[in-house]
């Protein structure tokens, strides 16, 4: 599944949650999930934001050797899903590529329909589709401008509804996988929760679900950075 993550000047949050879908395929070996991202006004060739890397590294991603891009057709022709980072950026690339509506949603609706309906493809989510007006709700902000906080509680929204949408989708294809529900490192940071394959750490034969979301954000390492 190759995914595309679009954002406005795409240095921030659209990058945050490519290297973050990267993080996760290349820790469990899924050759089959790809990610890039663009953005509908972007700041074409600069490099991912400085906090918005520092918190790509607190998610466990690397940042570098990016550099920032233009949404084009091409781009969405060739993505599997396209998940945006709030509806009116959903709409423009709607109107760009309009046979795209099917396979295209703002990150928080995709994981909303797919947490609430049970859908475990991308044509289920479309299936799934309702025209509730989560006015703001579904929609991240951009954080260019702020502070490392409000850079990390953006990254950890993103963790907290793409990671489990990835699972979910993959559990998919791999009906023998299960999901680890986040837990405590080392460290004492929180990490999202991750694929096991049979053999893996927690194995427990438990069915694929999505993770109830935590009363309390999560908090990653990239905290300590700030």
């Amino acid at each position: 599944m190759h995914v595309l993550f679009v954002c406005s000047g795409n240095v921030c949050r659209s990058v945050i949650a490519e290297r973050l879908t990267l993080a996760v395929a290349a820790e469990h070996g899924l050759q089959e999930l790809s990610a890039e991202s663009a953005g509908v006004r972007a700041l074409v060739g600069f490099p991912v934001e400085p906090l918005a890397a520092q918190t790509i590294i607190g998610l466990g991603g690397d940042p570098g050797g990016f550099k920032a891009r233009r949404i084009k057709a091409e781009m969405v022709h060739r993505a599997d899903l396209v998940l945006t980072m709030t509806d009116k950026i959903r709409d423009q690339v709607r109107e760009l590529v309009p046979d795209a509506l099917p396979r295209t949603f703002t990150l928080l609706e995709a994981y909303r329909i797919a947490k609430v309906s049970g859908a475990r493809t991308v044509v289920g989510l479309h299936a799934a589709r309702d025209d509730l007006a989560y006015v703001g709700r579904e929609n991240i902000s951009d954080p260019v401008g702020l502070k490392a906080q409000q850079f990390c509680e953006v990254g950890d929204r993103i963790a907290e509804a793409l990671v489990p949408l990835l699972l979910a989708l993959h559990a998919h294809q791999h009906p023998q996988a299960t999901i680890h529900r986040s837990g405590v490192t080392d460290t004492g940071t929180h990490r999202p929760a991750l694929l096991v394959l049979p053999g893996g750490r927690a194995d427990t034969g438990a069915q694929p679900e999505l993770p109830e979301r935590s009363a309390e954000p999560v908090r990653h390492s990239v905290e300590s950075a700030g």
